[in-house]
């Protein structure tokens, strides 16, 4: 990402290199082998077939010695009724396709050194020429070259762009999971917190402090949060370069020990057993040893290849899963006025992503660059019905861990209020998290019908607000669930049996 980027919140956005649907697919075979490369054109041009079999095959003639900003030197004969391949630069895209035409060849391939941008033209041109018209990047030239020889027979076609990709639907899936299992978590450490004597319901500060937790209680705390976040995006704003080296290191290490601490929930959940030896007086589990191996190992491969787009987001979305769970798991709100609070000022500040979702040209690089660092901070799913516009630059659906986090605290609280009093039908968590999935839906239908990335938290913070305070209304429980924390929650009748072990009262009415 470049520039200032929100840590905790990103639009949910197709991710890609520029794109305006003007990237199609090159076919290239010598009647054994056949290979696919990118080429990019413009639809003002000669359009191009939609699918392989709709499109004509013709044979490539080699003339990247010449730039065809003329005539001289080519023999009609040689190119008429054949696809033509010339190098870029000297004169224009429509005058090198005019003189092309004027010798008979049918399709015009032009091959660059440089960045790949839409070939365009004045209007009054584009009517002129009545061929197609192609960029192709000449490093796939050369190879296609050594792999078939000379003799190369080519076919273009454009395959039509959808703007519904299944990618969406694992987005949805990944993010609604999420919620629904870090906020799951959570009330069940809070309900095994109350089961093994714990005096309050509400999780005290020194409590979860106890357990490793840390629960934003008062509002201080929340304003201290909110404002680290803000101080963490303009230090990213004036030092960018350097600080996305230092992130990105943090992010390995928390990532690593989140995994860590959601397989070995796991492993304790299914009752796998661990065999502990001694080694100078300090103990070791070797569960935990092969735990902390796998696990650190995982993140060391993130951070050595996290720049290799075809494959690498699968642990990056790996390690973004169990570092949005254990955070939810971790990080607890105590009350919903603290909830309102940080949902409220998280969803009205600025979202500075800095991921180029749109533009209005293709921009595709001729030859490997050195990529520009991105924070880990979103979950990617590649694009799968984008196959031409993936082999110009893979092309992602994106969704920022904050959109996850932040709406999950709240679902994460409605978890463990349920706990708090009892609730067998885990009606606030089975609520809030039905409003998130409301949130995200609503949240993709207008990205479609608008055409333009969406600020996810502007629709979830809404969604989960509203349906978790009118739940606590129609109960006659908004006093407890505003009010949450430990002292607060607990009415004097209760507290006598809860100093007894016992947690099957209730606060209101209701259960």
């Amino acid at each position: 990402m470049e520039g200032a980027v929100k840590l905790v919140t990103l639009s949910v956005v197709f991710m890609a290199s520029q794109i305006n649907c003007q990237e199609a697919i090159l076919d290239i075979s010598n009647g054994s082998i056949n290979r696919e490369y990118c080429i990019v054109h413009n639809h003002s041009w000669t359009p191009l077939s939609q699918t392989l079999d709709a499109a004509t095959q013709y044979p490539l003639v080699n003339m990247t010695s010449t730039v065809l900003c003329n005539s001289s030197g080519v023999s009609p004969d040689v190119v008429n009724g054949k696809a033509l391949v010339v190098m870029r630069g000297d004169c224009s895209f429509s005058h090198k396709a005019l003189v092309a035409q004027s010798l008979g060849v049918t399709t015009l391939l032009i091959a660059s050194n440089t960045s790949l941008t839409t070939p365009s033209a004045n209007d009054s041109e584009y009517a002129k020429v009545h061929i197609p018209l192609a960029l192709m990047r000449y490093r796939d030239f050369l190879g296609a070259q050594q792999v078939m020889g000379k003799e190369m027979l080519v076919k273009l076609y454009a395959p039509p762009h959808s703007k519904i990709d299944p990618s969406l639907a694992v987005i949805l899936l990944i993010s609604i999971v999420t919620v629904a299992l870090g906020s799951y978590w959570s009330g069940a450490c809070e309900r095994e917190r109350l089961n093994s004597g714990a005096t309050g319901g509400g999780g005290g500060g020194e409590n979860k402090a106890d357990s490793g937790e840390l629960s934003l209680y008062s509002p201080l705390k929340v304003v201290a949060f909110v404002a680290m976040m803000c101080g963490m995006l303009v230090l990213m704003y004036f030092f960018y370069n350097v600080l996305v080296y230092i992130i990105i290191a943090i992010f390995c290490l928390a990532s690593a020990s989140a995994l860590f601490s959601c397989l070995d929930a796991v492993m304790e959940l299914i009752g796998c057993g661990t065999v502990s030896f001694s080694v100078r007086n300090w103990n070791f589990s070797v569960r935990s040893l092969i735990l902390a191996a796998v696990c650190v190992s995982i993140a060391v491969v993130w951070g050595v290849y996290r720049n290799e787009d075809r494959w690498i987001w699968i642990l990056q979305d790996l390690l973004g899963i169990a570092f949005c769970l254990n955070f939810m798991k971790t990080i607890s709100l105590s009350n919903f006025k603290n909830g309102v609070s940080i949902m409220v000022q998280v969803a009205l500040g600025p979202d500075a992503s800095g991921e180029k979702a749109q533009g209005n040209m293709v921009e595709v690089p001729a030859e490997p660059q050195a990529p520009s660092e991105k924070l880990p901070v979103v979950m990617r799913v590649p694009r799968f019905s984008a196959w031409a516009q993936n082999l110009c630059g893979m092309q992602f659906s994106i969704l920022g861990y904050g959109d996850i986090i932040v709406p999950g605290l709240l679902v994460a609280y409605c978890s463990r209020f349920d706990v708090w009093i009892n609730s067998r039908k885990k009606i606030y968590f089975v609520s809030c998290c039905i409003a998130y999935l409301l949130g995200m839906i609503l949240t993709f239908a207008v990205m479609l019908l608008s055409g333009m990335g969406q600020p996810a938290l502007l629709y979830l913070v809404p969604f989960t607000l509203i349906t978790s305070a009118v739940v606590a209304w129609c109960r006659g429980e908004m006093k407890q669930f505003w009010a949450g924390t430990t002292y607060e929650v607990l009415d004097s009748s209760r507290e006598p049996l809860l100093q007894e072990g016992r947690t099957d009262c209730c606060v209101g009415e209701k259960c």
